[in-house]
């Protein structure tokens, strides 16, 4: 229902926008849909494979190379980060929390060739997210859920730029 329209007006989003993406793997595999059962069935999944202390759990919702929608199951706060080559959108499917957009990381460290990762944020907006909203963060711009109102379930989404 919900869930299936705002995973298909971001799919479309992202298929007709592909002239800013950076287009280099090839398509693995093609899972270009995911009905409200299949969020659901994540969301229980990521509940159940939580570990104590574990601030995140990510399970695949789409992939659809280069792109791909991720659910992030959230209890606790987690690391700060800055994705270099990626614009991230994010979609509060459940829950409460705070989520910290621009600043600098604090005690900044390489994740990879294109992230990086932090112990958090100073300076930056903090933006209170509720179910049903929906932001952006643009590439090269640090970012940090700071607060989790007791379960925070969000859509995440990864574009690619050059």
């Amino acid at each position: 229902m919900r869930y299936q329209f705002v995973i298909f007006s971001l799919l479309s989003l992202v298929v007709t926008s592909s002239s800013i993406a950076q287009t280099t793997a090839p398509v693995a595999s093609l899972k270009a849909f995911a009905s409200s059962t299949d969020v659901t069935n994540l969301i229980a999944k990521a509940k159940a494979d939580k570990k104590e202390g574990q601030a995140i759990v990510v399970e695949t919702i789409l992939a659809l190379a280069p792109y791909k929608a991720n659910l992030e199951y959230r209890t606790l706060v987690g690391p700060a980060a800055i994705h270099e080559k990626e614009v991230e959108f994010f979609y509060v499917i459940d829950g409460k929390g705070t989520m910290v957009i621009g600043g600098t990381l604090v005690n900044e460290t390489r994740q990879n060739a294109e992230n990086l990762s932090g112990s958090g944020i100073e300076g930056g907006t903090s933006t209170a997210l509720a179910k049903g909203d929906f932001l952006v963060v643009p590439q090269n711009t640090a970012h940090w859920v700071n607060s989790v109102d007791g379960t925070l379930v969000l859509m995440s989404l990864h574009v690619p730029r050059q």
